[in-house]
């Protein structure tokens, strides 16, 4: 962590609300798309990472000195999403309209995208973590491990067998009827 950081994060502690945002606010980008990949929904990754953050103030304390932020706050997000799935109004289906230009490639995008989201929620949760963690936010597998709270030959075991389930889910490019 850069001297700034640690200036920051010891600002940040002793209440300094500014110090705090200047931290995580770099941070939310990845944080809600991590949300959307592990949640599949707007509304609920947004709250999903509204209170993480509210978390992460109020655990701040719990941040080692010289620990780096980013994948202690992603591993607050990703245990706040888990706490959502668990919720029993998870199982609500919420379809977002989408108004626009329907041109068939548009169309298509959209297809592949509600596939690979179908895909993706019938994996369980710690396998479409770390794939979300590792291919939408692009992370090293050690910052993967890191959030997850496993080594990192778990997270690619976990991410080996994910991408297997998945692999039935998709025809490959150009594959003839």
């Amino acid at each position: 962590m850069a001297d700034a950081d640690l200036e920051l994060v010891r600002r940040a502690k002793a209440g300094d609300r500014s110090a705090f945002d200047e931290l995580v606010g770099p941070l939310i980008g990845q944080a809600f798309r991590l949300a959307f990949g592990m949640l599949h929904d707007r509304a609920a990754a947004e709250d999903a990472v509204q209170e993480a953050a509210v978390r992460s103030w109020r655990k701040l304390n719990n941040l080692r000195p010289g620990n780096p932020l980013r994948p202690w706050f992603l591993a607050i997000v990703a245990n706040q999403c888990r706490t959502v799935m668990r919720a029993s109004w998870w199982s609500v289906l919420r379809v977002e309209v989408i108004h626009g230009p329907e041109s068939a490639a548009f169309e298509d995008r959209i297809v592949r995208g509600a596939d690979l989201r179908a895909a993706l929620r019938k994996l369980g949760t710690d396998q479409r973590e770390v794939l979300v963690l590792r291919y939408y936010l692009d992370l090293p597998l050690e910052e993967v491990a890191a959030i997850t709270g496993v080594r990192v030959g778990t997270v690619k075991s976990r991410i080996n067998r994910g991408l297997a389930a998945m692999r039935p889910h998709f025809e490959p490019e150009g594959a003839l009827a």
